[in-house]
């Protein structure tokens, strides 16, 4: 009997390090190169000081620190209130539940001939060519969470990426250039779609409707945005609901590549 209660303890003991080292992947992709990375680790070592003086028996300076987490747990929920929905969201986007990362991990189901890996680079090309004439664009890319709730206020596409086509969607005159074109794979899924608009006051007013919807798409879900600015023809970078600053085209085009990897 003890043997047998030994083992049982061995195995959830090992699921309980399974689970918890899950949950803190999840949680870490969520934060991951934004400044709630700072927040999420000082709440581990936190965390990690209130067991340790639980273990010691310091029983003043733990109760002390136990009643801050208690507290501080109602006033996290309040500070991360987008990054929580978006952990829900995560949670419930599994790769089974996604066609393409579903095909992405078992790529021996793939069919010949046929990518599911984003042109990056043809991305890229097409925001500098549209860059350098001021022409307006607004393009945000799947990830791990479905925008299925936002291809339904476009006009559903099905066109595999190239440089010519992007230019063409959001030429001046296409009756498609208003709104954003939603990429999933290495496949324009829908034009002209309608992205809910950011709140976030911190965002500078020389930023116009197109960036602050590029930034809420990008609050609300994991989904990566590239704005070219009609005004100065710069190209925004925007994921987790800020932009993201970079030197060089080569080197967007190195991290939008590492964010979709």
């Amino acid at each position: 009997m003890d043997f047998l209660n030994f083992i049982d303890f061995k195995i959830t003991d090992v699921l309980d390090i399974i689970f918890v080292a899950v949950l803190l992947y999840y949680i870490y992709k969520l934060v991951r190169g934004s400044v709630a990375i700072n927040i999420f680790i000082g709440i581990v070592i936190v965390w990690a000081f209130w067991k340790l003086t639980e273990l010691l028996d310091m029983q003043m300076i733990s109760s002390m620190v136990g009643a801050f987490m208690q507290v501080g747990l109602i006033a996290l929920i309040i500070v991360f209130q987008q990054e929580i929905r978006k952990f829900l969201l995560m949670i419930g986007s599994t790769n089974f539940a996604n066609k393409r990362n579903f095909v992405k991990h078992f790529k021996f189901l793939k069919q010949e001939g046929i990518s599911t890996d984003t042109d990056v680079d043809a991305i890229i090309k097409a925001c500098e060519k549209m860059a350098s004439t001021k022409t307006g664009a607004i393009l945000v890319i799947e990830r791990s969470n479905s925008l299925d709730f936002i291809k339904s206020s476009g006009d559903r596409m099905n066109i595999e990426i190239n440089q010519p086509i992007l230019e063409s969607i959001f030429y001046k005159n296409s009756t498609l250039h208003d709104g954003a074109a939603v990429i999933v794979g290495n496949y324009i899924v829908a034009t002209r779609v309608i992205l809910p608009v950011s709140n976030e006051r911190n965002i500078p007013l020389r930023f116009g409707l197109r960036h602050r919807a590029a930034v809420g798409i990008s609050e609300k879900t994991d989904a990566l945005s590239i704005v070219v600015s009609e005004e100065t023809g710069l190209i925004s970078y925007i994921k987790n609901g800020e932009f993201v600053l970079y030197d060089s085209i080569t080197q967007l085009s190195n991290m939008i590549k590492q964010d979709l990897a």
